[in-house]
């Protein structure tokens, strides 16, 4: 959950998800569209999807993989989680190399290579391992972590609390605030839409997006102006921005009225809205109908 999401963010989410799913079994045996309802939310549902595979995997196996390969070999554990996992949870000594963590070494080194590069990172892999405490991994990949989340900051880092501050050959020589560096290679991608909020009887009409659908299948949708020409009465309810990855959305709200559901599309009782995927952009169009989230 804490991938590319905030800790505040997080934090009542994971203690939903763990009321609800206490076990790997349970979090296995559970439909998906459960399970993506609980995350619903939190954006990047890829992670629901395989930390139910990863679930199942653990849940076939009989028990946890305690050994960093097997951890590895996890629905959605990458290089960083696997280390994580082994480090904290069972001791052995595998560097955790995530953003926070990048930032420490970038500046403890004074190293200014592009960061996004995939021979950077291994280079930095190779750094953090060997600035690892064998003696305590968890405690040390922890440490590091938290050293570059509330000292060591993207902008304005607080030199003259860090304790590492006479290692630190950024600070040194006053290049603390350039670095990282990281070359965006990416053409931010902006995309203008209007959705419509169609009521009848308390329902809600929407879509949901097929499972073969490439980006969030299962979830649902608001239909924008153009899935339903026939809408009339349509009165604007404001405005809001989005982003995933580089793209950059700017939706306009409209709410009116239309006499048939179109093909493909559904009246959606407002008290399911809480127990079925919505979309984070459909989340946030709903929230303009009330102060209420929905």
């Amino acid at each position: 959950m804490l991938q590319q999401t905030r800790v505040a963010v997080v934090i009542p989410y994971y203690e939903r998800f763990l009321e609800k799913y206490p076990t790997a079994r349970d979090l296995a045996e559970a439909p998906e569209q459960d399970v993506l309802a609980a995350w619903s939310g939190l954006g990047y549902y890829s992670r629901a999807r395989n930390l139910q595979k990863a679930a199942r995997q653990i849940a076939a196996r009989g028990e946890f993989p305690y050994a960093y390969s097997e951890i590895r070999q996890l629905a959605g554990a990458g290089d960083y989680t696997a280390a994580a996992v082994a480090s904290i949870a069972f001791g052995l000594p595998h560097a955790a190399l995530d953003g926070n963590v990048i930032r420490v070494i970038s500046r403890l080194r004074n190293d200014a290579s592009d960061t996004g590069s995939p021979g950077v990172r291994k280079r930095f892999q190779q750094a953090a391992q060997e600035l690892l405490d064998p003696a305590d991994p968890g405690g040390f990949n922890q440490a590091m972590m938290e050293l570059g989340a509330t000292v060591c900051l993207p902008r304005n880092p607080q030199c003259l609390l860090c304790p590492v501050r006479g290692m630190c050959t950024a600070q040194q020589a006053g290049r603390q605030n350039e670095l990282p560096v990281k070359i965006r290679r990416e053409k931010v991608v902006r995309i203008e839409q209007v959705l419509l909020i169609l009521e009848r009887r308390g329902k809600i009409l929407m879509w949901q997006r097929p499972e073969s659908d490439t980006r969030m299948p299962g979830f649902w949708e608001l239909p924008s102006s153009d899935q339903v020409p026939d809408a009339v009465g349509c009165g604007f309810r404001g405005s809001f921005s989005h982003s995933i990855t580089f793209h950059r959305y700017r939706i306009d709200v409209l709410q009116g009225r239309v006499g048939n559901a179109p093909q493909g599309m559904v009246w959606v009782d407002k008290a399911r809205l809480a127990q079925i995927p919505v979309s984070s952009i459909a989340r946030k169009a709903l929230k303009l109908l009330t102060s209420r989230a929905i």
